[in-house]
């Protein structure tokens, strides 16, 4: 062909490649991820791992604020334990008296929960390794702190509640279940009577599971909400008047569930005294089961 033949064009950028050919080259955006032949779609395993954290926290979540109300709210309300009782005996039946119902609803999201907050961290530790290059255990010990992923505040609440809330379960369902009736017997005057007999440890630890899992589950609820202040899109010195904004606020929210918490389970409950009897006594083997603080019970 002669060169006098050729024509010149000018270059033709991308948004401008014909219609015809443009899904060819670039693909169909719209178009969503084809499924796996075990019928999963195209998604990394920490978009997996994400929804089924943020899930399994809805049950829990649940469960949570229902506990709330039975141990807190309607003390408040009726300004007796004794008379707050039947209210907390009313819902025992949803995740008591069905066998499963309990490791269902409650175990086994929290477990689920826990687990995928762990996952995440190894599989997030995984891509960081293969990004550096580190292969070998030697080059993984040389860029271990690099190939961690940072630890968030709201993590670090989340590590720190699990040995609390296991604590507060083998306290209030694994002993009671060495006696008869097992944990039937247990309710808020349970409570009472360990605030009664040992008033700094009670509150001690009282204080540290509210806290801990309050502060925990609205700053995760935050998160999946899209309100927490690194999740803003503001720019400039409008971004730092928004992050300032919402870290008081999720704090705040969190902090005025703490105090209500304690309301009622400080000002009623902790301070309704011994429990009578034979049912105080009871109570007082079962403080002596407590690892460690048994000894003082």
């Amino acid at each position: 062909m002669d060169a006098t033949e050729l024509q010149e064009l000018e270059p033709s950028p991308v948004e401008e490649t014909p219609s015809n050919s443009k899904d060819d080259y670039f693909g169909d955006q719209n178009v969503p991820p084809q499924p796996h032949a075990i019928g999963l779609s195209q998604h990394s395993p920490i978009w997996y791992l994400t929804r089924i954290q943020k899930y399994s926290s809805i049950a829990f979540t649940a469960f949570t604020t229902a506990h709330i109300v039975n141990t807190s709210i309607i003390p408040l309300v009726t300004q007796s334990v004794p008379a707050s009782e039947p209210y907390l005996l009313l819902t025992r039946p949803y995740y008591q008296s069905w066998p499963i119902a309990e490791p269902l609803f409650v175990i086994a999201p929290l477990s689920v929960h826990i687990a995928s907050g762990v996952a995440l961290r190894l599989y997030r530790r995984r891509v960081n390794a293969k990004r550096y290059g580190a292969e070998t255990r030697s080059e993984k010990k040389l860029f271990s702190a690099a190939l961690w992923p940072k630890v968030s505040g709201t993590s670090k609440l989340g590590f720190v509640g699990v040995p609390l809330l296991l604590g507060h379960t083998f306290i209030n369902r694994a002993i009671p279940n060495q006696f008869p009736g097992g944990s039937s017997n247990v309710g808020l005057a349970y409570v009472s009577h360990a605030f009664a007999k040992h008033p700094l440890i009670s509150a001690a630890g009282f204080t540290a599971l509210i806290s801990v899992l309050v502060f925990h589950t609205t700053w995760g609820w935050a998160k999946w909400l899209g309100f927490t202040p690194d999740q803003t899109t503001a720019l400039g010195v409008e971004r730092q008047l928004i992050k300032k904004r919402r870290w008081y606020i999720i704090n705040g929210v969190a902090g005025a569930v703490v105090a209500l918490w304690m309301a009622g389970s400080f000002g009623v409950v902790g301070r309704a005294g011994e429990a009578p009897g034979w049912v105080g006594k009871m109570y007082e083997e079962m403080y002596q089961k407590i690892p460690i603080f048994g000894r003082w019970a």
